[in-house]
């Protein structure tokens, strides 16, 4: 019968210490590159990956970096932790990863039951959370890094960008290029807080132009099929409009696939406008307008600010760190 491998094992493998062993697998500054080498191959050797949860046990925090997104049904949070991945790879610490679907209810026990695995930190999407969860957070003295989002009050580290700014930049750069009757399309937004941030900025806007915007609204999760379905309504009862904008790229390719079926010329008869940047709308070239995120750019530099924090906080140079995303009009750019 084969017995799980200890540190002894390690040492013994490696010719060092236990203590020094130990040292090496935590990635211990004190420890030489040569003995550092020495250990992780011996302990690929034997097998070894370590007690973890005895670890956390006797020290003040485990390895674990906790990592709380709202959704998985599209690309965007599935890169941005494939961008927390990247940047953890190598440091010593593992993502464990949450998904709330929007609930805010969710996720406070998702923070609750990340925070009693003492993680070295935590990344959470949004600004929004709620009381209970930001004292949560507060609280526990470790790294916090709130992502996608720099509307509202930070509880540590920011990396993302107003979504306010960005709704409010694509509807300039729609009326720069000429679109006057503008409908919107959302869904989700009681939920969706940075969609629902993104469409107060596009209506600010449109205000101060003294310009009308017919909006229908779904009360699901954006998909494809709610697009097609809202865009269809929609321009049923106001078929003179010249461009839609949409909460999301999902919901504004759905918007897509009814004008290619009714016949409805994009952009040249109505012109549709999304957010993120998704690559879905790479084959339709030119024919959705939309915001590009940073999604995977974010992710790596949030684990980047975890580790940082922990091992030399003196020089992060801000606590915020906004990446604004790019408008690309497509077929409509002038």
């Amino acid at each position: 019968m084969n017995k799980n491998k200890t540190l002894i094992d390690v040492a013994a493998a490696a010719g060092v210490s236990k203590m020094t062993a130990s040292r090496a697998l935590r990635g211990s500054k004190d420890v030489s590159t040569e003995s550092k080498d020495r250990v992780i191959a011996a302990a690929k050797k034997i097998g070894y990956f370590g007690n973890h949860l005895a670890a956390s046990l006797s020290s003040a925090r485990s390895d674990l970096v906790g990592v709380i997104v709202p959704s998985l049904t599209n690309i965007v949070f599935p890169q941005v932790m494939s961008g927390i991945s990247d940047g953890l790879l190598g440091t010593g610490f593992q993502p464990a990863f949450g998904v709330t679907d929007y609930n805010l209810y969710r996720e406070y026990e998702l923070v609750g039951r990340m925070l009693s695995w003492r993680p070295a930190g935590m990344i959470i999407t949004g600004m929004e959370q709620s009381d209970q969860t930001r004292k949560l957070l507060i609280e526990a003295d470790i790294p916090i890094v709130q992502i996608m989002d720099t509307d509202g009050d930070a509880i540590d580290y920011v990396v993302g960008f107003s979504h306010q700014s960005a709704g409010a930049e694509m509807a300039e750069a729609l009326f720069g290029a000429g679109r006057t009757r503008f409908g919107y399309i959302g869904c989700n937004l009681e939920n969706d807080l940075r969609a629902k941030k993104r469409k107060q900025g596009f209506f600010d806007v449109l205000k101060r132009y003294d310009i009308a915007i017919t909006t229908q609204l779904g009360g699901i999760l954006s998909s494809v099929s709610e697009g097609r379905r809202l865009t269809q309504e929609l321009l049923e009862q106001t078929p003179d409009l010249d461009c839609i904008y949409f909460s999301n790229d999902d919901v504004a390719f759905g918007g897509l696939c009814y004008c290619i079926e009714a016949g409805i010329a994009v952009p040249n008869s109505v012109a549709l406008a999304g957010f993120n940047g998704l690559g879905l709308l790479e084959g339709f070239p030119g024919l959705i307008a939309t915001s590009t995120t940073q999604r995977h750019d974010i992710g790596r530099a949030s684990a980047g600010i975890i580790t940082q924090s922990l091992q030399s906080p003196e020089q992060l140079k801000s606590r915020k760190l906004v990446m604004q995303p790019t408008i690309n009009l497509g077929a409509l750019q002038t």
